[in-house]
């Protein structure tokens, strides 16, 4: 008797994925499984033939032959029955149970938990680097009873539900799968009679002392990984990893923009008309920043390389100077005089306010566009 083509038994076409394969193969052997029909031969049949075409085809050396010399290209292989059905139904059926299938052997020995840190640093402090020391809570080793959990003098028991192997078996309709021991957590012990220092669980919490390096350039989200200084592993396994999180407080001068930095600086209106020099404050110190005659509101003035190096090296920002021109306050008698008298002379002579005058202009047009 002939074979059938692969991709026919799996109902699929020959330029089907790999999730598409694996999705039709699950829905053939769900179907077939001798577990759902029991005493029919033709079901165990057809989920012989899936198996052993899912084998080929999941496959890329095998599928390739397959798709050139046909069953004779994947036979002198050995292919086909020769597929160790416990692999293939495990890798496409185990998130069916979460991993259930060898889950119960893992779960003996697990890494700890991984932590998180929220690290708050100047600004000064997230662009420059720096090495600070920090305090968290840590599990550690009971002294009182070595980390057994037990009373001193005592010692855990075989657990009485899963008998010392960590693992229960479950049925899952047609399924039988091991799953770890509720009772044990997967350790197979049992603790009558808990120590009263750390009440069974091994461990007590104390204050640990870490020092992080933190790297220059840094900013708000960033991470740094402290390896093994998590939570303890369960049974022996490694410890979980500590992710310190960096949180960059709001300064009172500069606003971080990647790797640029922005602040505002207030001028007079007399500087901004006459021109002239400002001291301005950067993170390596002051520098002299000329502002031209007849510098307006809003002017941006960019200081380079005067901004943030990138954590992982490059090109520094820079420093960009956006200029407010300040209306001054508290005026005397004799200042309104003058700036009245001022603004006399600048009414007569005209054309020494462009934006306002052209501003005005457009108001005009408008209003006269509206009315005709």
């Amino acid at each position: 008797m002939s074979k059938r083509d692969y991709y026919e038994v799996l109902g699929v076409s020959r330029t089907a994925t790999e999730a598409e394969l694996k999705k039709a193969y699950r829905r053939v052997a769900m179907k077939h499984h001798p577990d759902r029909n029991p005493d029919d031969a033709s079901s165990e049949e057809k989920f012989k033939e899936a198996n052993e075409a899912f084998e080929v085809l999941s496959d890329a050396q095998k599928r390739a032959r397959y798709d050139q010399y046909g069953h004779a290209g994947v036979n002198q292989q050995g292919g086909g029955g020769s597929a160790d059905f416990g692999d293939i139904f495990g890798d496409i059926f185990g998130d069916i149970f979460g991993g259930a299938r060898g889950a119960g052997a893992r779960s003996q020995v697990r890494k700890g938990a991984d932590l998180r840190y929220t690290l708050e640093l100047d600004l000064e402090e997230a662009v420059r680097g720096t090495t600070t020391k920090i305090r968290i809570p840590a599990a550690v080793t009971c002294k009182t009873c070595d980390g057994s959990g037990a009373k001193k003098g005592s010692s855990p028991v075989e657990c009485t539900t899963c008998h010392g192997m960590g693992q229960v078996r479950m049925q899952q309709g047609f399924f039988s799968v091991q799953q770890t021991c509720p009772r044990c957590q997967g350790s197979g012990k049992q603790i009558k009679d808990p120590c009263g220092t750390c009440h069974g669980h091994g461990t007590v919490e104390e204050q640990k002392t870490l020092s992080v390096k933190v790297p220059a350039g840094v900013d708000t989200g960033d991470r740094i990984r402290l390896s093994g200084e998590g939570q303890p592993g369960v049974n022996g396994g490694p410890s979980g990893d500590l992710y310190v999180q960096i949180s960059v407080r709001k300064h009172k001068l500069f606003e971080r923009d990647g790797i640029d930095l922005h602040c505002e600086i207030p001028i007079s209106f007399v500087d901004a008309a006459l021109g002239g020099e400002l001291e301005i404050p950067t993170l390596d110190g002051r520098v002299k920043l000329k502002i031209p005659a007849e510098t307006q509101t809003g002017k941006l003035f960019r200081l380079r390389h005067k901004g943030v190096t990138p954590v992982r090296g490059g090109i520094t920002g820079d420093l960009l100077c956006r200029v407010v021109v300040e209306t001054p306050v508290k005026l005397t008698k004799r200042q309104k005089e003058l700036l009245q008298e001022f603004h006399d002379i600048a009414e007569s002579e005209g054309q020494q306010s462009p934006k306002k005058t052209s501003w005005f202009d457009g108001v005009k047009k408008f209003v006269d566009e509206l009315r005709a």
